[in-house]
């Protein structure tokens, strides 16, 4: 005789919403688009595509290693100061002090100019590591001579201890600063992806210094003239027109779209910019250069190109990071202050009506990729509306009465501080919209023309349209043309002060606009 087993208790739903949220937040790269034939990849194309709030700037990195490193210099020249001195360094002589304070200057010197902080592709360790030899040992001549010069005696035994120790020390970080940079290049988060517009000899020559250099994926070409066009250029896919490649699922993680039709040409070059500046991604024209040299100096700038900007916002990569410390920090912090609000909130919820107590929807985030933001739930779990396909009316029998009232507060939108700390939202910027959301019929992406250019910023919890009266459904063209008009101006004035005066605002708005509909 058999025995079925015992029915296992029900999974509780906000058990459920952890799990996927912990998954979400490890989950390191995007998974890349589904493709239809595995050869249309090409030589160029990554295994994954990481989406670009993932992508590491290669600039930032080498100055934050540089002073990572001129900081241990000088806490290592302030032991071997304070080790030479009876009396510690605080109450040393000017003369005990300074061959410690000018070797650690020197060094700091001579390692950025033996180019430890240039991370070629294909560089080795051993190379560096070399490099780093030729730095300290020029560095000792130089620290010998200056002791002799101006004591008249060969360096102490602590001043070549501390030389000794400091050697060993950059040796450890710069093994340390090599490996990491060789696994975010594994993982594709140092090497730009780009797509060529014109299947032209400009490209031709583009894709080939990319293959020889590998300092840039080049995943695509799309024509204008695709008739005329082949279906390979070097291997690389010739992927369709230009309607082909504002519709391409692949856009979302693409750096630069680069435009290789001759400067000459400029009727064609005009059509064409005019074409693709509804995408948010930056797009540039090839300045027309000839011979080896000028292609390996392409690559090198699209990786850091003799282009010139015709679309998108300049990325400023110190901009960029003091944003996501500053969402990083008062996000933490906000979260640890709202937690007793939210575990209150999600009782209630639970209270009111069955389903979960959080709920998901596809969201458009930074340049189009697609992410799911987390709310609390507010509406009946069977009338959820995933696709915004009906914007919320001041009636609507689909909100519960829990719903209602987070709704109003904005309470509903506190789980995306997770959305924040996982870098796929912003304290502040362009409030996120659901895919497909549609005011009236039309979908609200098309009632707009620069409608995409508001995701040229990571979406934000609250912006500067929120703080300005645009809060709700966009339920007629004149509001989407309002939000997106206002989008657009905050990402063109975007600082961190004037984030702060949003986050500032943000409250005394939500109390003050009893009116709105949410």
């Amino acid at each position: 005789m058999t025995t079925s087993p015992a029915p296992q208790p029900a999974e509780e739903p906000w058990v459920a919403a952890a799990k996927a949220l912990r998954d979400d937040l490890r989950r390191g790269a995007a998974p890349e688009p589904e493709t239809e034939e595995s050869d249309r990849r090409g030589p160029l194309r990554p295994a994954r595509l990481p989406p670009l709030r993932n992508r590491i700037q290669g600039q930032l990195v080498g100055r934050l290693f540089r002073i990572v490193d001129a900081g241990s210099l000088a806490a290592l020249a302030l032991t071997g100061a304070h080790l030479a001195t009876p009396q510690g360094w605080i109450n040393a002589s000017l003369a005990q002090v300074t061959p410690y304070a000018a070797g650690a200057l020197v060094m700091a010197w001579l390692l950025g100019g033996v180019g430890l902080y240039r991370f070629p592709r294909y560089g080795r360790l051993w190379t560096r590591l070399t490099r780093l030899v030729a730095a300290f040992g020029l560095g000792g001549l130089l620290l010998t001579a200056g002791v002799w010069l101006v004591g008249g005696s060969p360096p102490s035994p602590v001043l070549t201890s501390w030389f000794a120790m400091a050697f060993i020390s950059l040796a450890l970080l710069q093994t340390i600063w090599w490996a990491m940079v060789r696994r975010w290049r594994n993982r594709g988060l140092l090497t730009p992806n780009i797509v060529i517009v014109g299947a032209t000899e400009v490209a031709d020559r583009l894709i080939a210094a990319a293959l020889a250099s590998r300092e840039v994926n080049v995943i695509g070409v799309f024509d204008d003239r695709l008739g005329r066009a082949p279906p390979r250029m070097q291997g690389v896919p010739v992927l369709g027109d230009l309607d082909a490649l504002i519709g391409h699922r692949i856009m979302p993680y693409v750096d630069q779209v680069v435009i290789a039709v001759t400067s000459a040409a400029k009727p064609r070059v005009r059509m064409i910019t005019e074409r693709l500046s509804v995408l948010p991604n930056d797009i540039c024209l090839v300045v027309d250069l000839d011979g080896e040299a000028a292609q390996n100096a392409i690559i090198n700038r699209i990786a850091d190109a003799p282009l010139a900007r015709v679309s998108g916002v300049a990325t400023d990569e110190r901009r960029a990071a003091l944003k996501r410390l500053q969402d990083l920090g008062i996000g933490l912090l906000a979260l640890v202050l709202l937690a007793p609000v939210m575990a209150v909130v999600a009782v209630l919820i639970k209270l009111d009506s069955p389903g979960p107590i959080f709920f998901r929807q596809r969201r458009h985030g930074f340049n189009n990729e697609e992410i799911r933001v987390w709310k609390f739930r507010s509406m009946k779990h069977e009338l959820t509306d995933h696709t915004a396909s009906k914007q919320v009316t001041g009636d609507d029998d689909r909100v519960t009465p829990v719903g209602r009232f987070i709704r109003r507060t904005s309470l509903d939108e506190l789980p995306q501080l997770f959305n924040v700390l996982a870098g796929e939202m912003s304290l502040v910027g362009p409030r996120p919209h659901a895919v497909g959301m549609k005011t009236g019929d039309t979908e609200s992406s098309r009632l707009v023309e620069e409608y995409a250019h508001r995701h040229r910023l990571k979406p934000g919890m609250t912006g500067w349209a929120a703080v300005n009266g645009s809060r709700g459904p966009v339920d007629t063209p004149e509001l989407v043309q309002r939000r997106v008009a206002l989008d657009i101006d905050y990402i063109e004035r975007q600082s961190f002060w004037l984030d702060l005066y949003i986050m500032a605002m943000t409250i005394p708005c939500l109390l003050g606009d009893r009116h709105v509909v949410r």
